[in-house]
């Protein structure tokens, strides 16, 4: 290997020709033999190092000396899945790590010269700012919830297992706190063309029962991808509601002002992903569109109702969902004409969809069943789906592929974005 490298090669040249006179080759010189070990000794050593078992404890310290600088972390897999950082990682601290120039090795002293044996490898600058999809702990996340059931005014928790509480769902199963209702984190999803300068809109996605951010709504439903491939400005926030359950409760989220305490508080988180500390005004006044799929109703409709943020929300899109609450609904899409509204269903929820429409037409207010037109400011369009289309794939096969991809494209398309960012808001609730 060292023979095969031409600057090794030219630099043990040059040093030759810079060294005194080589000693005479006489059998008789007493130079000889102390050459020989001079060049033999550090040969062996080397030699028997790389023929060495390196032992348990050498492995856990250089695992650990390297950690953050391996292949992987290098050259990641360009999938949007294996992009994703680890729960112990973020996805900046990863590029960080990768980027880092290698220490510049020492030079052995002349007249011997060993090639190094892990090279430094001059990767290409990354981008200023990369896509970045992370998970943030928020206490205003719906979870942990420790209050009352709106709709009982009894405690959520209301089961006790010793030290253990947990919820009776309407169902009559008991989840427990620990388990399913102990999860405060947020999928934060920023695209690497997002330009907080320009017209943008947070979009607050509220995921069905039986699910997790990482299983289901990053990688099955695909959502962060789907505001990345739309090509709107858009950012995604995703908290985590019940864990992996048959329950559509609210949590804080049913809270009077529980909404905005949950849009103020990722201001600074998303300034800070953005890649701008500065810009956490610019997000704390960001229209918002939410999208709720399935059970994701409930946490809607209450975040319309009492959420105190009902004026930033310029859009709602119900994915199967209209399961109850249409009061809610019928009352923010009557008091919110600058914002618009999308409900497409399946079978399952359409008595309820139908029902929802009568009473906005009752109200004068004008229902389209079609997403063919554009999509501005007081649109109010109901779609629905044939029977082909199942709820479990809704969030990426509904009236369309990518159902939230698409809604931001007519969006984007229409320079809805910028008019609904723009237009006048009415009261707060």
């Amino acid at each position: 290997m060292i023979g095969a490298n031409p600057t090794f090669q030219k630099r043990d040249s040059a040093d030759r020709m810079t060294s005194p006179a080589a000693p005479s080759r006489s059998p008789t010189s007493p130079w000889r033999g102390i050459v020989t070990c001079a060049l033999l000794v550090p040969l062996a050593t080397v030699l028997a190092q790389c023929g060495r078992a390196p032992s348990a404890t050498a492995l856990a310290a250089n695992t650990h000396a390297v950690s953050g600088d391996t292949f992987v972390d290098r050259f990641p897999a360009p999938s949007f899945k294996e992009r994703f950082p680890t729960e112990q990682e973020s996805f900046v601290q990863r590029q960080t790590a990768a980027a880092a120039p290698a220490a510049e090795p020492q030079r052995a002293a002349p007249p011997v010269r060993v090639a190094s044996l892990t090279p430094t490898l001059n990767l290409p600058r990354p981008s200023e700012r990369e896509e970045l999809t992370t998970l943030v702990s928020m206490k205003s996340s719906a979870f942990p919830y420790f209050g009352n059931n709106p709709r009982s005014e009894a405690p959520f928790l209301n089961v006790t297992n010793g030290s253990r509480k947990g919820h009776r769902s309407y169902s009559g199963r008991v989840y427990w706190q620990d388990e399913t209702y102990n999860d405060s984190r947020v999928l934060v999803h920023v695209p690497e063309n997002f330009d907080v300068r320009k017209p943008g809109v947070i979009v607050v996605f509220f995921h069905g029962n039986g699910a997790t951010l990482e299983r289901d709504v990053r990688d099955r439903q695909l959502v962060p991808q789907q505001i990345s491939d739309s090509g709107a400005n858009a950012v995604l926030l995703a908290p985590q509601m019940a864990v992996d359950a048959a329950d559509s409760s609210a949590g804080k989220f049913w809270q009077p002002g529980g909404f905005k305490r949950f849009l103020d508080e990722s201001t600074s988180h998303l300034a800070r992903l953005s890649g701008d500390p500065k810009s956490a005004a610019a997000f704390a006044n960001m229209p918002v569109v939410i999208v709720g799929y399935s059970g994701g109703f409930l946490p809607t409709a209450w975040s319309l109702e009492v959420g105190g943020a009902a004026s930033r929300v310029r859009g709602v899109v119900l994915l199967d969902a209209v399961y109850g609450e249409l009061d809610k609904f019928a009352s923010w899409i009557e008091s919110n004409r600058s914002g618009f509204f999308v409900s497409s269903y399946t079978r399952y929820t359409k008595r309820h969809d139908q029902e929802l429409m009568a009473m906005l037409r009752n109200k004068g207010i004008r229902v389209r069943e079609s997403m063919d037109g554009p999509l501005q400011p007081g649109s109010v369009v109901f779609v629905q789906t044939p029977d082909g289309v199942t709820h479990r794939d809704y969030v990426t096969q509904a009236w369309t592929q990518h159902p939230v991809k698409e809604v931001l494209v007519k969006m984007a398309g229409t320079a809805s974005l910028a008019r609904i960012a723009s237009a006048p808001t009415s009261a707060g609730r």
